[in-house]
């Protein structure tokens, strides 16, 4: 049966749509406490290809009580509370996610955007979900609401008499520049080469004296050695040389026109000189993660490691 009209207006109610040209300031909830420093925990490190070690691309930088997280692959509120229950970081409660970041919209990158856009509010979190990501970003989320109409109006209107402010989603859709701003960190965003993707982009993160950038998934690019340059930490996406040699020449197209070898990473490396870098996305190709090391080592002399879900640096 049909909704009642003034059941649909729930969803229109529930998407609160914000300019795209200006960066928005928003003031954190908590006060950090002295010596509070920017954490990165990898959430997810893994690709479109089903890996039970691995959960879907996601990522947060945890400062204090708040998280921002960045991508949402599929798992990333139960990998948020795993991190928050090992590693005491309350700023990943499912109730407190309520900021997210996406660097593009693939699938891998987003089928955890329904995730965390409902299971937070079914646990209480207080306020909308703030979402930050390219063009297309605002029409993702409104579908999402449409599909789950139902469900969000019967637990807001039923027994359960949920919080209907938790349900809100405020989207902005970004361009290059600054797209965000609180008391605990500056969010710069940047265009990335992503094969046909009109729209994908990286993020820097400038918090409390340490700089994080997320490259997403990209193929080799100078944006990103100018985003890092000398950051603490640089996230980047990778896949095995020598596993691609052996793939057929369609995948070896594909994956050298979307993604970035191990060689060119450790290129990449060698010239942006980060003080760590983390790989994630990994496309092992039947190889392992030392040989992959060995591919980047190659190249990139500094500290460079291998990520892992609910890893944190």
């Amino acid at each position: 049966m049909p909704l009642p009209r003034q059941n649909l207006t729930l969803i229109a109610a529930a998407i609160s749509l914000a300019s795209t040209r200006s960066a928005p300031n928003e003031r954190a909830s908590a006060d950090l406490a002295a010596g509070d420093s920017a954490r990165l925990v990898l959430l997810g490190t893994g690709t479109p290809i089903p890996d039970p070690e691995r959960s879907g691309p996601a990522q947060a930088i945890v400062i204090g009580k708040e998280a921002y997280v960045v991508d949402v692959g599929a798992g990333v509120v139960r990998r948020a509370m795993a991190a928050a229950q090992r590693d005491s970081l309350p700023a990943l409660r499912a109730a407190n996610l309520r900021r997210v970041f996406i660097t593009h919209l693939h699938s891998d990158h987003t089928l955890g955007l329904p995730d965390i856009m409902l299971t937070p509010a079914v646990a209480h979190r207080k306020g909308p979900l703030m979402v930050y990501g390219p063009p297309g970003t605002r029409a993702m989320v409104a579908k999402i609401l449409e599909a789950y109409r139902e469900d969000i109006d019967l637990r807001i209107h039923g027994l359960e008499r949920g919080d209907a402010n938790a349900y809100r989603v405020i989207t902005h859709e970004v361009s290059p520049g600054m797209v965000y701003r609180d008391s605990n960190v500056t969010v710069t965003a940047f265009r990335v080469p992503h094969g046909s993707w009109r729209h994908a982009f990286g993020y820097r993160f400038d918090a409390k004296g340490r700089s994080i950038v997320i490259s997403g998934d990209t193929g080799p690019s100078e944006a990103i050695v100018e985003a890092c340059h000398g950051c603490d930490v640089l996230v980047h996406e990778v896949y095995s040389k020598q596993g691609f040699d052996r793939l057929d020449s369609a995948s070896r197209r594909y994956h050298s026109t979307f993604h970035t070898s191990a060689i060119e990473l450790g290129d990449l490396a060698a010239r942006a000189q980060p003080k760590l870098l983390v790989l994630s996305h990994i496309l092992f190709f039947g190889e392992n993660a030392e040989e992959i090391l060995a591919e980047v080592r190659s190249r990139f002399h500094g500290n460079v490691v291998v990520g892992a879900d609910l890893g944190v640096y």
